[in-house]
């Protein structure tokens, strides 16, 4: 795997880093290309509890590199349609759709700039944690483009179509504050504190039921798009799969015998 994403993985945790910190992880094709393979190695990962996406140095991701998407300048307009629209469907789609099906819980840990793909990264997570000087922007219209990575799904379902389209068509800037109060992240935290913070979220994640993590994700995911009824049973099939693990059997006695459940994940 190239240096513009990183994995790595250490005591059933995997880490995926943004890595072109001197660029500010801003996306280049090159590491659309990277991501697309790093989310492959990913998901073919069995023995993964929790996986964490963070970029390094100083920012999460400051959006696309314009820089090098200009090199496609040469092209006439037809010609540079059909290769943005290429590059996209062929790396980014598949990127996001994968991170979407994991069935461990995902969090972002964003400090500094998070903004376009880095947004759409971030609200695709499962958990948020951002550092109090972190700062965002939808970006995409400031530099005459519509949006990718799924931003026009996850941010309307987050704050509502209105906020939404306030956010994508004005791309202003905000806070950490406003990301907090809008819903954007779960946590503020001060940068000295982020990655001992994100570190317990880790801990406390991995001491808990993964096959029930799995099936929420899942029942959450597919809600949206669900009548009541058919959420209904697939809470009910749900219910009956996490019933038959270990865990259930776990969770239940612990409660009864008033201590903390030891899960197994199984």
């Amino acid at each position: 795997m190239a240096d513009t994403v990183l994995l790595d993985v250490s005591n059933r945790v995997a880490t995926l880093t943004l890595n072109r910190p001197a660029q500010l992880n801003a996306l280049s094709i090159e590491m659309m290309q990277d991501l697309l393979l790093a989310v492959r190695e990913l998901r073919d990962l069995k023995d993964v509890d929790v996986i964490v996406i963070a970029g390094a140095g100083d920012h999460f991701m400051a959006g696309g590199d314009l820089k090098d998407f200009a090199t496609q300048f040469h092209l006439g307009p037809q010609a540079r349609m059909v290769a943005f629209r290429a590059i996209i469907e062929k790396h980014i789609n598949p990127a996001v759709e994968m991170l979407q099906s994991l069935h461990q819980p995902v969090i972002a840990k964003v400090r500094g700039a998070c903004a376009g793909f880095g947004l759409s990264l971030m609200l695709g997570c499962d958990l948020a944690l951002c550092a109090d000087s972190a700062k965002f922007t939808t970006a995409y219209a400031s530099i005459g483009l519509a949006a990718d990575g799924g931003l026009t799904y996850f941010l309307p379902r987050i704050v509502g179509s209105r906020k939404a389209l306030e956010l994508l068509l004005l791309a202003e800037r905000f806070d950490a504050a406003e990301a907090l109060r809008l819903g954007l992240v779960n946590r503020v935290l001060p940068s000295a504190e982020l990655d001992a913070e994100t570190d317990k979220l880790v801990a406390r994640l991995q001491a808990g039921p993964r096959e029930a993590y799995g099936e929420i994700k899942r029942l959450v995911a597919s809600s949206y798009d669900a009548q009541i009824e058919s959420q209904l049973e697939s809470e009910a099939e749900a219910f009956g799969r996490c019933s038959a693990t270990g865990d259930f059997v776990e969770g239940i006695t612990a409660f009864l015998d008033k201590r903390k459940p030891a899960f197994r994940g199984m």
